[in-house]
């Protein structure tokens, strides 16, 4: 057990899929794994652990924002050993060629700022995916004729965000989405030595203000889930 997660040796699989929402969490695992069980409910922050096709699935909601994501994945990492996390969650497209439901691969995630900025001091340090987990994801996706976009994202550590400045040179800059986990996912997966992917659905857009319905999100969240497994364990 640590602070965060209450779960007991042996009870998280080395691939761990994280959505934000633990209710998302609860979800998948009861659509998707075979006999998953709860392992944890530490400030409500869901996790579960069960089977894919016979192998080993641990799904834990990371919460909101790089901080909150940055307590679950070290622990995940450096007290139970996870090998493989993977981001499963909703992103904002920035460029007008992506649409709404369209699945993103996070090749690298550009950002202001992270719980790790501190390390790096003048260094702009750019994370980036797991090679073979990215390609992987993306055959998993083209096999099922999904449309998806692999390129840089935006990771903000603000969710209603007043630059719009910024979002205009991003876009001019052929940056794909923004959410608010991945950079500091793969940063961390760089510092310890183990394989990240971010594999996002646009539920809303920056440039038309279309959004997705949230009946819609849960279709298309489906689709993430699924990616996520096949790449994980390609």
């Amino acid at each position: 057990m640590t602070v965060h997660i209450g779960a007991e040796p042996g009870q998280i699989a080395p691939v761990v899929l994280m959505p934000g929402d633990p209710l998302r969490a609860k979800w998948a695992a009861e659509t998707y794994l075979s006999d998953a069980e709860c392992i944890n409910r530490v400030r409500g922050m869901l996790g579960f652990t069960g089977t894919w096709n016979g192998h080993r699935v641990t799904i834990q909601g990371s919460g909101m924002g790089m901080p909150s994501l940055s307590i679950y994945a070290n622990e995940l990492i450096r007290d139970y050993d996870a090998q493989t996390l993977i981001r499963i969650g909703s992103a904002g497209a920035m460029q007008e060629r992506i649409a709404v439901r369209d699945l993103v691969l996070a090749m690298t995630a550009s950002t202001l700022s992270t719980p790790s900025r501190g390390i790096f001091r003048e260094l702009d340090f750019a994370p980036c995916a797991d090679y073979q987990l990215l390609t992987a994801a993306h055959r998993a996706a083209a096999a099922r004729d999904l449309s998806v976009h692999v390129g840089g994202i935006y990771s903000s550590d603000v969710f209603y965000d007043e630059r719009s400045d910024l979002t205009a040179e991003m876009t001019r800059h052929g940056v794909l989405a923004v959410e608010m986990e991945a950079a500091e996912l793969y940063t961390l997966a760089a510092r310890y030595g183990r394989r990240a992917l971010a594999v996002l659905t646009i539920s809303d857009h920056l440039v038309t203000g279309e959004a997705l319905p949230s009946d819609a999100r849960e279709r298309s969240f489906g689709d993430m889930v699924e990616i996520a497994l096949e790449a994980a364990f390609a």
